[in-house]
């Protein structure tokens, strides 16, 4: 296994986490910041006041993305597996 192997499996699974995460971190950003306009709109000053909401949102594009992010992960693991003789030198 060379260099440019580990690199190219590195940039694929750094690129699939980042595609991963994406909706939970856009789903959080938004909520976050629907609540934080509201608190500045009604001078509510309450930090945890964006907890719940952000958990909730969380979870909901959990549920929704669920099936789509195990897939994702499911084929970049046979992926890895089906070409496993490929990343091994064989003397």
């Amino acid at each position: 296994m060379n260099e440019i192997i580990v690199t190219d499996i590195a940039k694929q699974a750094a690129f699939l986490v980042l595609k991963l995460a994406a909706p939970m971190l856009i789903a959080s950003l938004t909520v976050g910041l629907i609540v934080s306009i509201l608190q500045t709109v009604t001078s509510i000053q309450e930090q945890t006041l964006t907890f719940v909401p952000k958990l909730i949102a969380v979870f909901l594009v959990l549920i929704l993305f669920g099936n789509w992010i195990l897939t994702n992960l499911k084929e970049f693991t046979i992926e890895l597996f089906t070409n496993f003789g490929h990343y091994v030198d064989v003397l």
